[in-house]
């Protein structure tokens, strides 16, 4: 039954993927830039952040630990800020659908090659026939999408 919750969350944090996009666009087209629209989201975002963690009673003291870190995990919030700016930007010009099937593509293929060599310490999973074939599939999926 766990895994079943696992499965409903991961499909409801798909869902609000394209929302954030379109929201997003909305706000880029205001503010007449896609950067300023990222930024406005990225303190929006930071700011809820900082109140869960000060009414959740996430243990602040541990930020301390951060300075351990090494410098690739610094690099999440840079990826975030890119992928945020360029989402906003491609909206407009390729439209929800097709930008999120190319996204889903791109990540697709990615997550094979960290699976299949545990980049970053991720569980090894080697490519497969099955799982090759899947993302073929998912490229099949972008195909359709942008020819109608």
């Amino acid at each position: 039954m766990q895994n079943w919750f696992f499965l409903l969350c991961a499909i409801a944090i798909g869902t609000i993927m394209p929302t954030q996009a379109a929201i997003n666009n909305k706000l880029a087209t205001y503010t007449q830039s896609p950067v300023l629209a990222a930024l406005i989201s990225f303190l929006v975002g930071s700011v809820c952040l900082l109140l869960y963690c000060l009414l959740g009673g996430a243990p602040i003291s541990q930020l301390s630990q951060t300075q351990n870190a090494p410098p690739v995990a610094w690099v999440g919030g840079a990826i975030g800020a890119i992928y945020v700016t360029m989402v906003a930007f491609l909206v407009p010009r390729l439209g929800v659908a097709l930008m999120f099937s190319l996204i889903i593509a791109g990540q697709m293929l990615i997550t094979l090659l960290f699976d299949h060599f545990g980049i970053l310490g991720v569980p090894v999973k080697e490519i497969n026939l099955p799982r090759f074939l899947g993302v073929l599939l998912v490229i099949g999926g972008v195909i359709l999408i942008r020819r109608f």
